[in-house]
């Protein structure tokens, strides 16, 4: 019988030693939509005061301005982490750069509309309707908890046939709002895709947001070299996954997203099973954790 090849860990302290940066996500790591996870605070807050730097990195589509409004909120102290990078400021150099035209479709639900109230100043974009626009921005359903990709398909055939490109600023196809699971940009975007229309993802995994978040390490002092960061996530295919592509270590917080795959109780998981939905997903992190803490 084999071993379990995985590291779980049961504190950020046990691992934290090398790592000078950290990358954390937000949703299933530090909160679940509804409230901050006091134990992942202390772990972030634990983290500062041995001198290191934490930015929280987010596929939320919105500025990092009002994501943190959103983490306050919620009751994420400030005192915990040192800057925000979101895939919402990401969207929003590549909307400025006229990267689906300059009238623009907002799919999406209008507490997101702050993605185009701040865009940088001289950008020429205007939010038209879809008969009129050159592009589509999608930030998820207008309506999360009760529309499926399914409710778009013929709004996707009329963009598809138009040619629309569809930039997506969220890639996460589905988050945890306390115990209800809700659809996320991503979800449309990989159904616009399956329509054979052109989507420009932006956020984690891909590269444009990791050049942000090192923007903002930077900026506050953090250690940019790839042995010096440490990335959190719950996402397997965003978090883990982006971060593995960027050289980074990895801690998968198995309570969070997946925590199903991972046997009856959330708070210990199975290594074996940890270990077959790692190789399932062709990946391989530095350690996993249950929660946060």
């Amino acid at each position: 019988m084999s071993h379990p090849t995985t590291r779980i860990v049961s504190s950020l302290a046990e691992m934290s030693q090398p790592y000078r940066s950290i990358l954390c996500d937000l949703w299933g790591c530090l909160h679940n939509g509804k409230q901050a996870w006091p134990e992942a605070v202390e772990a972030l807050r634990g983290f500062k005061a041995g001198g290191g730097k934490v930015v929280l990195l987010t596929n939320g589509p919105r500025p990092w301005t009002e994501v943190q409004k959103q983490l306050d909120r919620l009751g994420v102290p400030r005192d915990c982490y040192d800057a925000i990078a979101s895939s919402g400021d990401a969207a929003q150099e590549a909307i400025a750069g006229g990267a689906v035209g300059r009238k623009v479709f907002h799919l999406g639900p209008e507490k997101d509309l702050p993605l185009f109230r701040t865009l940088p100043e001289a950008t020429q974009v205007e939010l038209v309707p879809l008969a009129q626009a050159e592009g589509i921005v999608c930030t998820g359903p207008f309506d999360d908890r009760t529309e499926t990709p399914e409710d778009y398909r013929a709004m996707f055939l009329e963009a598809r046939t138009r040619g629309l490109p569809f930039l997506c600023a969220n890639p996460d196809i589905v988050v945890d709002l306390g115990e209800t699971r809700i659809y996320c940009a991503g979800a449309l975007a990989k159904a616009y895709e399956d329509e054979g229309g052109e989507v420009l993802w932006i956020g984690k995994p891909y590269p444009q947001v990791y050049d942000l978040a090192r923007r903002r390490l930077g900026e506050v002092g953090g250690s940019l070299q790839e042995t010096d960061i440490l990335a959190i996530g719950d996402g397997i295919a965003t978090d883990i996954r982006g971060a593995m592509q960027e050289g980074f270590d990895t801690l998968f917080v198995t309570g969070g997203l997946a925590a199903a795959e991972f046997g009856a109780d959330p708070l210990a998981p199975d290594p074996a099973k940890v270990d077959a939905f790692l190789q399932d997903n062709l990946l391989s992190v530095t350690a996993a954790i249950p929660r946060l803490r």
